[in-house]
């Protein structure tokens, strides 16, 4: 009998994956606070997670010819990141908020940290299951 990880890992490999996603793109709001017209961006984690989830993709676009360009050249950049909206507007056009950047890096530390301390469960739990303890 096989074992299948991913019944087996069950949504929290998926979660490790986007919440390691969402650090860089929280970082790099924080290293762009004194940027000029820099726009704070982040991820929708629940959305992305139901996404993964349900298997399904944004759309499906199938080349019939190889001198068609891919959708990613047309569209340039990742559409599950969305712009945050500031509660208190820079004169500089940069909505980066120092307090709020930290207080979600700090949120989704704790949670990555949570969903490896989930994985690091499971496969204590295989480990175990294979030796027969």
């Amino acid at each position: 009998m096989s074992i299948s990880f991913d019944s087996a890992l069950g949504i929290h490999e998926s979660a490790l994956r986007i919440r390691g996603q969402r650090a860089g793109i929280l970082a790099n709001n924080l290293a762009n606070i004194d940027t000029p017209n820099f726009k704070a961006r982040d991820l929708d984690f629940k959305s992305l997670l139901n996404q993964q989830a349900s298997g399904s993709d944004h759309f499906a676009a199938q080349m019939t010819n190889e001198r068609h360009m891919s959708a990613d050249s047309v569209f340039g950049e990742d559409p599950d990141l969305l712009y945050r909206t500031p509660q208190q507007a820079s004169i500089d056009g940069n909505t980066v908020e120092d307090q709020i950047e930290h207080a979600e890096y700090m949120k989704n530390a704790l949670a990555f940290q949570a969903s490896f301390q989930f994985l690091n469960s499971k496969f204590q739990g295989l480990k175990t299951a294979i030796r027969g303890d």
